[in-house]
């Protein structure tokens, strides 16, 4: 489970908006959540990454040193990594929460989703976001793991409560981690009461039910 006092990252993807994806201010039916950050220092930062499954139990944490030319890189080299060992851990039909304290990085995300989604267009961003130089061949692995999941989306946390952020900022104190054995954890069967109304991408714009907000259009400031 989650540590005691310590908001599970379903809770903290709940409260946390969604760029160009609009939700219910309730569970998303994920069956995994992974939080990832990366850290850029000129004598070396590090990359963390922290998963688990719906109801709190831990799958896996990761923490590694890493040099990346700026943080922005050091931000899609996280997310890559943390993807990868998420789809090493978990079935293709999984559906999945990222979590992610880089504004541009969800933007980007979530509009790769709804580009491959083929939904109302009316709800797709009106052009793909510009990925940082540096970064192509790591935002490739992310779209090729969006798409090796049933169903995916990115909510924008606060830094300061991302539980992957000191994992990649103090690489050296978190090295034990990487040593756990690996574990596949299967979550307990979602109930069908507890998915909350279908998001209005889901359904389409006829039916939106007027209790909930439009997509979130997140204008944040990317990381310097």
């Amino acid at each position: 489970m989650a540590a005691h006092g310590r908001p599970t990252l379903r809770d903290l993807f709940d409260d946390s908006p969604t760029p160009h994806i609009a939700h219910p201010p309730r569970t998303h039916h994920r069956h995994f959540y992974v939080a990832t950050d990366g850290s850029y220092r000129r004598d070396g930062g590090g990359l963390g990454a922290v998963i688990e499954a719906r109801d709190g139990t831990r799958v896996a944490r990761v923490s590694l040193p890493d040099t990346a030319p700026n943080n922005n890189v050091a931000e899609y080299r996280a997310l890559h990594l943390g993807l990868d060992v998420l789809a090493a851990r978990t079935p293709s039909d999984a559906r999945v929460g990222v979590l992610v304290d880089h504004d541009h990085l969800a933007a980007a995300v979530n509009g790769e989703v709804l580009a491959g989604s083929g939904g109302d267009a009316e709800w797709r961003p009106t052009g793909r976001e510009r990925i940082p130089s540096g970064s192509e061949s790591h935002w490739r692995g992310i779209c090729a793991r969006i798409a090796g999941f049933e169903e995916l989306r990115a909510a924008r946390i606060d830094g300061r409560e991302n539980p992957a952020h000191p994992l990649a900022n103090a690489p050296g104190d978190y090295a034990h981690v990487n040593r756990r054995p690996d574990r596949c954890v299967v979550p307990e069967p979602v109930d069908a009461g507890d998915a909350g109304p279908a998001t209005v991408e889901e359904r389409g714009t006829e039916n939106a039910d007027p209790q909930y907000p439009p997509p979130s259009r997140f204008e944040g400031r990317a990381s310097d």
